[in-house]
C-alpha cells in the first residue's frame, strides 16, 4: 500500500494521474479527528495488486475539499455523501445536491461528526428536486418507495411518452441505518457480526472484507488454508444468489416453471450452507484471524446442481418469446459502465473484465472472469449462469486442495500487536462478492474500531440502472431492475 499526503492543489492531478494509469477510485472516507477532517481517497488497480491512499486534511470548522466531480462520476457521489454526513463542502462540484440526507433532514446536522449529538427533530415533509421533462404527451409515473412484496424501499420517477421511457430517476437512502457509525467503538472481534448484517445476501463477502481489513491493520498473518476455505464460503454465497436471480428473471417474463426449479436449487444450496457453517446465510464462520467450518460440501452434490441450473437456463433461453424479451433490453454500454465505475456481473456483462479474485487475491485461485459485451438483460443473465458453473468448479478445486476432508476447525486466534501505535493503524479488505467487489477500510486503535468505511458494489451500480433504462419501455422495468438486482441496504448503509 502506498500512502501519501496531498494538498488541495495537488489532489486532482494526483487522482487524475492514477486514473490514467488504470486505477479506479474504490472509496472516499472522511474522518473527524476533532480539530480537522481527514479525507482518504483509496485507488485500486489489478495485475498486479496495487493500492494507493491519498490523504487530504481540512479544518473542521469549515471543512472543504476541491471537487473531483468533473474528473470522476463516483468521486462526485462520494463527495455528496461526505457533504451530507460530515458537512465537507466539495468546492466546484457540478451538482452539489443532497444524496444521503433527504429534504426533511435538518440542513446543518451531520450525523457522522463527533459533535453531532442526538438527532434533532426532523421535518414532516420535504421535497426532492426531480428533473422535470416537458413536452407534448409527456407524463410521469411514480413507483415506490413502498413496493409490493418483500422489497426494501426505493423511489423511481419515470418520465415517459406513451410507454417509452425518456428519463428515470432513482431515489434511495430510505433505509439509511448509520452502519458506519455503529462500527465506531466496537472491539475489532465484535465488528464481524455487524458486517454480516450490512446486506443479508452478502453476509460472507462483507464479513470477509471486514476481517481482511482488520488483519491488514493489525498485521495478522492468516494461514493459507484459512484463505482457501474463506474463498469457498464466498463461492457458496455466489451460488445461491445466482440461482435465485436466474429463476426470478424467468419469473418476470411469466415463466414460473423455471423459477420454481431455480428456487429449489437455491434451497438445496442454503441447506448445504447450513451443514457447512451451521447457518444458511453462512454467518458466524468467518472471523478475524480464522474460519470455522463444520464440514466441507460434497462436490458431487454441487455438480448435480450445476447440471440443473444449465438445464433451467436451456429451457428458459430456448423459449423464443423469453429470449426476445431478454435480448437488446436495458442495454448498458461499455463506455457508460466504465464511466460509472460499475463492478461485478453488471460490468462483466458490458465487456469490462473486473474481478477482485484476480486483481486483489488473498490466495491463488483458478479464476477466469466470465464476460459478455452486449450489456443487455440477456448478457447479465448468461454471465450469472456461467458464473454458477465456474463457481462449482472452483469450489471443487478448493475442496481438493484440502484433500476432501476437514481436520477439525480451522480457527486462528485474534492476536493484537502490543503496544499499538498511538495514532492507531488502518487496513483495507477487498473481496469479490457475488454482486461485485466489496471494500472495507478500517482504522483501529487499542483493539477498538474507530472508523469503518464500507463500499458495497451496489454503490457503483445503482447509477447504471437509469442509464440502461433509456430508450426502453415501462413494462421492461421489472425485468431490467432484476437483471441488475442491486442492494438497497448495501447502498444506503
Amino acid at each position: 500500500m502506498q500512502r501519501r499526503q496531498v494538498g488541495p492543489g495537488e489532489l486532482a492531478g494526483a487522482v487524475g494521474e492514477l486514473l490514467d494509469n488504470g486505477f479506479r477510485l474504490a472509496l472516499v472516507a472522511a474522518h473527524d479527528d476533532g480539530d480537522a477532517i481527514r479525507v482518504v481517497y483509496l485507488l485500486l488497480a489489478g495485475g498486479p495488486d496495487r493500492r494507493v491512499e491519498l490523504t487530504l486534511t481540512t479544518d473542521a470548522g469549515s471543512p472543504s475539499v476541491p471537487s473531483l466531480g468533473d474528473l470522476s462520476i463516483p468521486a462526485g457521489r462520494f463527495e455528496r455523501e461526505m457533504m451530507d454526513l460530515y458537512g465537507v463542502v466539495p468546492v466546484g462540484h457540478p451538482q452539489p445536491r443532497r444524496l444521503v440526507s433527504h429534504a426533511h433532514w435538518p440542513q446543518d446536522w451531520h450525523p457522522m461528526r463527533r459533535d453531532a449529538g442526538c438527532p434533532p427533530e426532523f421535518a414532516t415533509v420535504g421535497g426532492f428536486p426531480f428533473v422535470t421533462v416537458d413536452g407534448t404527451g409527456v407524463y410521469e409515473i411514480p413507483v415506490g418507495p413502498v413496493h409490493a412484496g418483500l422489497i426494501e424501499p426505493g423511489h423511481f420517477r419515470f418520465s415517459v411518452i406513451g410507454e417509452s421511457v425518456l428519463r428515470l430517476k432513482a431515489r434511495l437512502w430510505f433505509v439509511h441505518r448509520g452502519i458506519e457509525k455503529l462500527f465506531e467503538g466496537r472491539p475489532v472481534g465484535g465488528g464481524v457480526e455487524l458486517a454480516e448484517r450490512i446486506s443479508g445476501d452478502s453476509s460472507a463477502a462483507h464479513a470477509l472484507a471486514y476481517c481482511l481489513a482488520v488483519e491488514d491493520a493489525l498485521g495478522i498473518e492468516v494461514p493459507e488454508p484459512v484463505h482457501g476455505l474463506r474463498a469457498l464460503l464466498v463461492e457458496l454465497e455466489r451460488l445461491y444468489n445466482h440461482a435465485t436471480d436466474l429463476g426470478a428473471l424467468a419469473n418476470d417474463v411469466g415463466f414460473a416453471l423455471a423459477n420454481a426449479h431455480a428456487q429449489r436449487v437455491r434451497e438445496c444450496v442454503l441447506r448445504i450452507n447450513g451443514r457447512v457453517t451451521g447457518h444458511r446465510l453462512l454467518r458466524g464462520a468467518i472471523r478475524p484471524g480464522g474460519v470455522v467450518l463444520q464440514e466441507l460440501p460434497d462436490p458431487g452434490e454441487l455438480q448435480a446442481l450445476a447440471g440443473e441450473v444449465a438445464e433451467i437456463s436451456e429451457l428458459t433461453l430456448g423459449n423464443p418469446v423469453i429470449y426476445d424479451r431478454f435480448a437488446d433490453t436495458a442495454v448498458l454500454r461499455r463506455d457508460d459502465a466504465r464511466a460509472l465505475g460499475c463492478l461485478g456481473y453488471v460490468a462483466r456483462a458490458s465487456g469490462i473484465s473486473t474481478d477482485a479474485r484476480c486483481d486483489h487475491p488473498t490466495t491463488a485461485l483458478p479464476v477466469v472472469p466470465v464476460s459478455r459485451s452486449e450489456g443487455d438483460v440477456l448478457a447479465r443473465y448468461t454471465v450469472r449462469r456461467d458464473e454458477f458453473a465456474a463457481s462449482v468448479t472452483l469450489i471443487a478445486a478448493l475442496i481438493d486442495r484440502h484433500s476432501g476432508r476437514l481436520d477439525g476447525p480451522l480457527e486462528g486466534p485474534l492476536e493484537i500487536r502490543s503496544p499499538l501505535p498511538a495514532a492507531g493503524t488502518s487496513g483495507v479488505g477487498i473481496v469479490e462478492g457475488w454482486r461485485g467487489t466489496v471494500v472495507h477500510r478500517v482504522e483501529v486503535e487499542g483493539g477498538v474500531v474507530t472508523r469503518c468505511k464500507v463500499v458495497d458494489p451496489s454503490w457503483f451500480n445503482w447509477p447504471a440502472l437509469p442509464v440502461a433504462m433509456a430508450d426502453t419501455i415501462v413494462p421492461d422495468f421489472p425485468l431490467a431492475n432484476k437483471s441488475f438486482n442491486l442492494s438497497y441496504a448495501g447502498n444506503d448503509l
